[in-house]
C-alpha cells in the first residue's frame, strides 16, 4: 500500500455515543476479589490510551471485507460478505447486507463513555455470523442491544452475547426504523405512529403521542434521538427514565425535499443529510433549527458538530465544507474524480479530528484534515476498490 502525505499523530481526544453504568464504587470498600481485577477490565480485550478507529471497507465485485487502522497504516482482510451490497455500523459492529442477508463483523475497537471518564477497547477482529435482513440497513446500539432495521422489518440482537461471538436475534412485528434510546426502542412505522417498546420488543411502559409521516432518516446524539420525517423531524429526549418528544419543522417555504437520511459525527447534534438534486439539509438539534444549504448535487455528506464545519462531496469530485448555522462556504478541495452513477456512492466518515472520504475509482481512501481548509492529510491507496465504508471505534 502506497502514502501520499506525511502521517498525522495517533488521535488523542475520544467520542462515544454507548452509555453505560458508573465506574464508581459509591466510596464503599470494594471485596477483595474485585479489587484484583483493574478497573475498565474486559476480558479478551487490551484497553488503550487513544481511541482505535478503523476504516472498515468492502469490495462489492470481490465480496472482500478488509481493515485499515490510520494510526498505523496497516491493513489486513477481514472476510468475505459475498454480494455485498451496502454496509452500516454501530460503533463497535459492522453490518453487510449482501441482499438477502447481512454479514456481521466484529471489528474488535469500541469506546465505552462513563460521562467523567472514557475507555477505549480493542481486540482480535471475527466473522461473526449471519442475521436475516434485506435492503436499506440501519443499525444503532445501546450497551444492552442492536437495533438493526432493514426493508424486511426490524430485529433486536443481543449486545453482551453478540460481544461473545453469537447472534442471538428477536424480530419486531410491524416492521419500521427503530432506534436504541433510553434503555427502549423507538420504533417509527410505515404509517407515522412511533412506537416504545422495551428491548424484548414488547410495549413499554411509555408511548409517543407525536406522529413521523414517511420516517426516513435515524440518529442518536448528545442531545437525544432524532428521527427524519416529511415535514420535519421528531426528536425525542429522556429525563430520569420519562421520554419527552418536540417537533422540528421544516422552515416555510423552504422549497427542498425532505431530507433523505442523516450523517454525522458520532455523537454530535448537528446532522446533514441530501435533500433533494440542489443541495443537503443541516439539523442543529440543540437549537432545534434546519438550515438548507445550496451546494448543487450532494453525492456524500456529514456533519462534524456545534460550530464545526459541514462536509459536502460534489457530483464534480469536490469537497466542499460549509458553516452549519449560514450556509457559507468555508473551503474546498478538487479531491477525486467525478464519481459518476454506477455501484455505490463514496461517502464521508468523520471522526474528532479528521475524515475520511473513500474513493473507490481510485482503489483509495481520502484522509482530510477537515479544520484546517480541507488540507488532504494522507492518501491511502489500497489495492482493491473501497466501494463501501464506515468508521468504528467510537
Amino acid at each position: 500500500m502506497m502514502l501520499r502525505r506525511r502521517p498525522w499523530p495517533a488521535v488523542a481526544g475520544a467520542t462515544a455515543v454507548l452509555l453505560a453504568a458508573g465506574c464508581g464504587t459509591g466510596g464503599a470498600e470494594a471485596p477483595e476479589e474485585a479489587a484484583a481485577t483493574p478497573h475498565g477490565y474486559v476480558e479478551g480485550a487490551e484497553e488503550t490510551a487513544e481511541p482505535q478507529w478503523r476504516l472498515v471497507m468492502a469490495d462489492t465485485a470481490a465480496g472482500t471485507l478488509h481493515m485499515l487502522d490510520p494510526a498505523t497504516e496497516e491493513v489486513t482482510g477481514a472476510g468475505a460478505a459475498p454480494g455485498v451490497a451496502e454496509a452500516v455500523t454501530d460503533g463497535r459492529f459492522a453490518f453487510f447486507g449482501t441482499g438477502d442477508a447481512v454479514t456481521v463483523l466484529d471489528t474488535g475497537t469500541w469506546t465505552v463513555d462513563h460521562g467523567d471518564h472514557v475507555h477505549y477497547y480493542r481486540a482480535e477482529a471475527r466473522l461473526v455470523g449471519e442475521a436475516e435482513g434485506s435492503g436499506t440497513l440501519q443499525a444503532v446500539a445501546d450497551p444492552a442491544v442492536t437495533a438493526l432495521s432493514s426493508d424486511d422489518g426490524v430485529r433486536i440482537i443481543d449486545r453482551p452475547a453478540l460481544e461473545e461471538g453469537e447472534l442471538s436475534v428477536t424480530a419486531v412485528e410491524g416492521g419500521g426504523t427503530a432506534l436504541a434510546y433510553g434503555q427502549r426502542l423507538l420504533v417509527a412505522r410505515a404509517n407515522g405512529t412511533v412506537d416504545v417498546l422495551d428491548r424484548d420488543g414488547a410495549p413499554a411502559d411509555q408511548t409517543v403521542g407525536e406522529r413521523c409521516p414517511d420516517p426516513r432518516g435515524q440518529a442518536v446524539t448528545r442531545r437525544g434521538a432524532v428521527i427524519g420525517c416529511s415535514d420535519g423531524a421528531l426528536l425525542v429526549t429522556e429525563d430520569d427514565g420519562t421520554l419527552t418528544t418536540e417537533r422540528i419543522p421544516y422552515p416555510d417555504q423552504a422549497g427542498a425535499g425532505p431530507v433523505r437520511s442523516f450523517q454525522h459525527r458520532p455523537g454530535a447534534s448537528v446532522l446533514a443529510g441530501p435533500a433533494g438534486d440542489e443541495g443537503i439539509w443541516v439539523l442543529d438539534v440543540g437549537a432545534r433549527e434546519w438550515t438548507h444549504v445550496e451546494t448543487g448535487p450532494a453525492v456524500a455528506t456529514s456533519a462534524a458538530g456545534e460550530d464545526m464545519p459541514v462536509l459536502v462531496l460534489g457530483a464534480d469530485g469536490t469537497l466542499r465544507s460549509y458553516a452549519p448555522a449560514s450556509g457559507e462556504q468555508l473551503a474546498e478541495t478538487e479531491l477525486m474524480d467525478p464519481p459518476g452513477d454506477g455501484g455505490p456512492a463514496p461517502a464521508i466518515r468523520i471522526d474528532t479530528t479528521r475524515a475520511y472520504v473513500n474513493d473507490p475509482l481510485a482503489d483509495a481512501v481520502h484522509e482530510i484534515d477537515y479544520n484546517d481548509d480541507l488540507r488532504l492529510a494522507r492518501t491511502f491507496d489500497l489495492g482493491f476498490s473501497p466501494d463501501l465504508m464506515v468508521e468504528t471505534g467510537w
